[in-house]
């Protein structure tokens, strides 16, 4: 594939505060925590200083119990330019939720990219700790369920915000009345593109809980949202094998092995827990009634990554099948294609989205799916830029939607066109 970074390179320096990327200078004006890793998969390639400086600064917000905010906020960007800001979360400059653990795979790639560079800021011996503080919080606080698990305890934190996924969960929450809050969301996007006022209430009323509770796992865990994602935990046990080469790197052979097992550990609960047979696809479970969801979301397609999972070819039947049909759709559906409340226009309620492609594209390779993966590469790449850099597309027609000149959708551009399948 040709190499053309000129305009997704332009985005990126658009997006560029000086020490971290917003993913949209309208839209997302602050940083933004798995945003940030699939940004610097890009950077790396532009300039590995600043992929490196775009994760050390996200980490430096890191708790002291080990989570990293979802959110760090920008103090130069006026706090009313995104709700809910600083003064909602009463966390100082960042909010009190989480994302997905993508961030050690990304830190080994940007090691990776320029090993000189890195070892003499000690980059990796730097964020080693920090990484493994991240891990243990989501092994630890988080495994409401006691099955090995990471629980996400708001939409938000699965990155997908009001996937269909969570909305068996989700019914049990009283919205918030809109007339109590000012979205600013619908300032610079479409409503029709964008989560309903009614969603949007029970995000807000879920947030304000848990900041409410002191940000205190084990008391939210009895009372509100808490749902076990395949999703994130597949990105969890895939970012412990990248810690596990990153301890190899810094010459701790016994930590790389603990960090194996705690992988395999992972992926074991992720099938026993998770997985249905009958079905051929990972649900996600809410830990108050026990019962999994039943929508087919994308968030149940991304164990793939993982390359030692022993059900990957009945899902790659399913991803190739009527509800995803990967290959003859432009990226990876975010639902279920052949639901009847598929929306290929609403936020992840159908769309695609182009951090969804690269990472299933990941797991095409790694179980040996070279042509399926090549041509999802090359259709993200073409759809990225056709759009201009669009946040997620029409799976139907490659419409673009949401915001233009999006971080990751142009960083991630960046990466596809700079590897070969």
């Amino acid at each position: 594939m040709d190499v053309t970074w000129g305009p997704a390179a332009a985005v990126l320096d658009e997006n560029w505060l000086g020490s971290s990327t917003v993913p949209s200078r309208a839209l997302y004006p602050h940083q933004w925590s798995w945003d940030s890793a699939f940004i610097a998969f890009g950077l790396r390639h532009l300039s590995p200083s600043k992929a490196r400086r775009e994760l050390l600064t996200l980490f430096n917000a890191q708790w002291r119990d080990g989570r990293v905010p979802h959110i760090l906020f920008n103090p130069d960007t006026p706090a009313e330019a995104y709700f809910p800001g600083p003064t909602f979360w009463r966390a100082g400059r960042t909010s009190g939720l989480i994302q997905p653990p993508v961030h050690a795979r990304a830190v080994l790639a940007v090691h990776e990219a320029d090993p000189a560079g890195s070892r003499d800021t000690t980059f990796l011996a730097t964020l080693y700790p920090k990484l493994k503080a991240w891990h243990g919080y989501l092994r630890t606080y988080r495994d409401a369920g006691g099955r090995g698990l990471a629980s996400i305890v708001h939409p938000w934190e699965s990155g997908m915000d009001n996937s269909p996924a969570w909305d068996g969960p989700l019914s049990r929450i009283t919205p918030v009345d809109p007339a109590q809050f000012t979205r600013r969301d619908l300032e610079h996007g479409d409503a029709a593109d964008r989560p309903s006022d009614e969603d949007y209430g029970r995000y807000v009323r879920l947030a304000a809980g848990y900041r409410d509770a002191g940000y205190l796992d084990a008391r939210w865990s009895e009372i509100g949202f808490t749902v076990e994602d395949p999703g994130l935990n597949a990105l969890l046990a895939d970012a412990e094998l990248a810690l596990a080469e990153i301890a190899e790197v810094l010459g701790l052979p016994a930590a790389a092995a603990a960090h194996r097992e705690t992988s395999a550990r992972v992926a074991k609960a992720l099938i026993e827990t998770l997985w249905d047979s009958a079905s051929g696809f990972f649900f996600a479970r809410d830990v108050h009634t026990g019962e999994r969801t039943t929508e087919y979301t994308c968030g149940g397609l991304l164990p793939l990554i993982l390359p030692d999972l022993a059900v990957a070819p009945a899902l790659l039947a399913t991803a190739t099948g009527p509800r995803f049909r990967l290959g003859q759709v432009h990226g990876v559906p975010s639902y279920d294609l052949t639901a009847p409340d598929f929306d290929p226009a609403r936020y992840w309620r159908g769309p695609s989205w182009f951090n969804i492609g690269w990472l299933v594209r990941r797991g095409l390779v790694a179980h040996g799916e070279d042509v399926l993966a090549a041509r999802l590469r090359d259709d993200l790449v073409e759809t990225a830029e056709r759009t201009g850099f669009a946040e997620y597309v029409d799976p139907l027609t490659g419409t673009g939607h949401g915001a233009r000149s999006f971080g990751w959708t142009a960083a991630l551009a960046v990466d596809l066109q700079s590897v070969v399948d």
